[in-house]
């Protein structure tokens, strides 16, 4: 089993800045892809950010220019999100594409709330 864990959401005003961190553990063999989605209410999951194993990223056009994605190992991904605008407002989730040496797996994190407001 794969376990993502999210934290660094959080009440921001607009204009500034958060950091989101998702760290994987279990069965890993490799990670091939990690990434940051988000769902606002009443609307689909979109993606933010994604960065591959070697270390290409792609980002939602709404977030460039203000978010950036990194990855320190091969295990954790960040979000640094700059700039935010009431929009970003929404349950960012982290996304694992995980070998697992079986069998390759899409995995989530639980959500943290991220919430723009003055």
């Amino acid at each position: 089993q794969v376990q993502l864990v999210e934290s660094g959401g959080g009440l921001v005003q607009p204009g500034g800045s958060l950091r989101l961190s998702c760290a994987a553990s279990g069965s890993i063999f490799s990670i091939l892809t990690m990434g940051w989605y988000r769902q606002a209410p009443g609307k689909q999951r979109d993606l933010v950010a994604q960065i591959t194993s070697s270390g290409s990223t792609n980002f939602a056009d709404s977030v460039k220019g203000r978010f950036t994605i990194s990855r320190d190992n091969a295990k954790s991904v960040y979000l640094q999100m700059n700039s935010l605008k009431p929009e970003d407002t929404a349950v960012y989730y982290c996304n694992a594409q995980v070998h697992t040496g079986v069998a390759v797996r899409a995995y989530w994190g639980q959500g943290t709330q991220v919430t723009v407001s003055s």
